[in-house]
């Protein structure tokens, strides 16, 4: 087996250092923004949905360029959780339809 594949640059350990700082100074900015004052209800209902964006920015993508497997599979975990209202099934469901995709195709 070649090591190649697991050998890791000292610019990847670098990248992955400085995401780490970023990702700490953006957290810890907002902790330290938002003990200074009260944002107002409009600016909280607006951050509320952040996450999900930023969520939605990563998938989307990964499922339209997945090609049937993801599109059923993105399918089936939406109709999953319209059904049950869960969070963790439509994560089960999804993934067993692509695979399903997968091994028919």
């Amino acid at each position: 087996m070649d090591p190649a594949w697991y050998h890791v640059g000292g610019l990847n350990l670098i990248t992955t250092f400085a995401m780490g700082v970023g990702t700490f100074a953006c957290r810890a900015g907002g902790y330290w923004l938002f003990a200074r004052f009260k944002p107002s209800p409009g600016l909280q209902a607006m951050l509320s949905y952040i996450p999900g964006c930023l969520f939605v920015s990563y998938v989307a993508p990964a499922v339209w360029d997945g090609g049937p497997k993801a599109w059923i599979g993105a399918a089936v975990a939406i109709a999953t959780m319209k059904l049950t209202g869960s969070m963790i099934w439509p994560i089960f469901t999804g993934t067993a339809a692509a695979w399903a995709v997968w091994a028919l195709t």
